[in-house]
């Protein structure tokens, strides 16, 4: 597994000052963010330019661009905000081979208006499955010409959250762009750690065939998110369940101050070396 970071967790915006970072961090990679070259996370617009500065950059340091962030709400309340959205991930997905990557993360979204991070209960509705399904598949579309795989996430904010749902919609559309991004931290707030194992395992079996990045985030005792190898999460047991699974993409790390980055990278290294 190569070791990743998001890149927003380092200040700059420009992408060589931020991979440089991730470098001397001791990452191999980043999950780029288009707010790190000073833009907008989804902009309107890309020049030639800005896209060739991020795959320069990562030349330059040998700091792979794993994926990059296509994140919006893909079930917000409002069709002209989800169109919005979707019009700028085709911006991402048009460009991601330019920017030295073949993946586009997404957000499978919630019906809060205001926060695409934040649970709403209409998220459980029939109506917001089909908006779902509606948006996916239009992705789907953009993406499979091109060879780019998009990054479904199940977290228990959004509507996909479960690694359940997350299979249902793979099932349903049957397209090769979907992938998952598994964080265990997003599958669990409090659990006893029997039954975090047991989920652990779970979301791995289950969703095996498509896992094409981790993300290493943890829990506090209380259910609140924190530094990987600073909470609950049992990463030794996660991380042997993906290398069992025959997983060897990239381990993202995110949720952490840039002053942390190293002893996150040392903690996960020795941790994969462990197994």
């Amino acid at each position: 597994m190569r070791l990743g970071i998001f890149a927003k967790t380092f200040a700059g915006s420009d992408p060589l000052t931020v991979l440089q970072a991730a470098k001397a961090a001791g990452f191999a990679a980043v999950q780029y963010n288009m707010a790190c070259s000073g833009l907008a996370a989804m902009p309107d617009a890309l020049t030639p330019s800005q896209v060739a500065a991020v795959a320069e950059a990562s030349r330059a340091t040998g700091v792979a661009i794993a994926a990059v962030s296509g994140t919006y709400n893909m079930i917000h309340p409002d069709p002209a905000v989800r169109a919005t959205g979707l019009r700028r991930l085709d911006l991402l997905i048009r460009n991601a081979a330019a920017l030295g990557t073949n993946m586009v993360t997404l957000c499978s979204g919630t019906r809060d208006a205001q926060d695409q991070w934040r649970h709403h209960p209409d998220n459980a509705t029939p109506e917001a499955w089909r908006d779902l399904l509606d948006e996916m598949a239009k992705a789907c579309a953009l993406a499979e010409p091109l060879g780019v795989k998009l990054g479904i996430e199940p977290e228990l904010a959004n509507v996909i959250d479960t690694a359940g749902r997350a299979r249902v919609l793979i099932d349903t559309l049957q397209s090769p762009a979907l992938a998952i991004v598994l964080d265990p931290a997003n599958l669990f707030e409090v659990a006893s750690l029997t039954a975090q194992r047991d989920l652990l395992s779970q979301a791995v079996d289950l969703l095996a065939d498509r896992i094409i990045m981790a993300h290493a985030k943890d829990r506090d005792p209380t259910g609140g998110f924190a530094t990987a190898g600073k909470g609950v999460v049992d990463f030794p047991h996660f991380l042997g369940r993906l290398k069992a699974a025959d997983f060897t993409g990239d381990l993202v790390t995110h949720g952490l101050a840039a002053d942390e980055a190293a002893a996150v990278a040392a903690y996960l290294t020795q941790t994969l070396a462990a197994l």
